[in-house]
């Protein structure tokens, strides 16, 4: 599938702007650890971009109807899984098994997380946003409570990766869409 297509699946089921960004931006995370890796770029972003596709429409059952909205565009398996895993003992009894499914699984929730510290620099923008300063609001636990520190450490341990590299990583994919957001 191309990134247009997945667009187009995004918005048809997604109305709500901060939802469309989010997914934007942990497609850009997930498009800058592809490119880490060595992996499918297109791929990898457009399951980050497609991730969250029916938690407008079904909030409390999501990740339950992500194949009866996918598979009409030519989802595969593959796709659903990955995109099933990132609620892994959330909302979700998939496991993240593949590296990209990890990466997905922590980056969901770190974007929020950075989201949030951009919101609350004096410009808005995540150009302003370091890993220090993301390291320090995680320790502020009444700070963007919604973003699930413990998920976050959990991934990156499942990925192999140090918190740091993860937010740093995922911070510079965010910076490189950071327009497309609005921050």
């Amino acid at each position: 599938m191309d990134r247009n297509t997945a667009f187009e699946i995004l918005n048809k089921y997604t109305k709500n702007k901060n939802l469309v960004n989010h997914g934007i931006a942990v497609e850009g995370a997930m498009r800058h650890f592809a490119s880490i890796y060595g992996e499918d770029e297109n791929y990898w972003g457009n399951i980050g971009l497609l991730h969250d596709v029916d938690y407008e429409m079904y909030p409390e059952e999501h990740l339950q109807h992500t194949e009866e909205l996918l598979k009409p565009f030519g989802a595969t398996d593959d796709e659903i899984h990955a995109i099933n895993s990132h609620g892994w003992g959330i909302c979700s009894d998939v496991e993240p098994e593949k590296q990209m499914e990890k990466i997905l699984f922590a980056a969901d929730e770190l974007t929020g997380l950075i989201v949030a510290c951009a919101l609350v620099t004096p410009d808005k923008k995540l150009e302003n946003v370091t890993v220090e300063s993301v390291l320090k609001k995680w320790k502020k636990k009444d700070f963007a409570r919604g973003a699930n520190r413990e998920v976050i450490s959990k991934g990156a341990e499942l990925a192999g990766l140090e918190l740091e590299k993860l937010v740093a990583e995922t911070l510079e994919g965010m910076k490189k869409i950071a327009g497309s957001i609005g921050l």
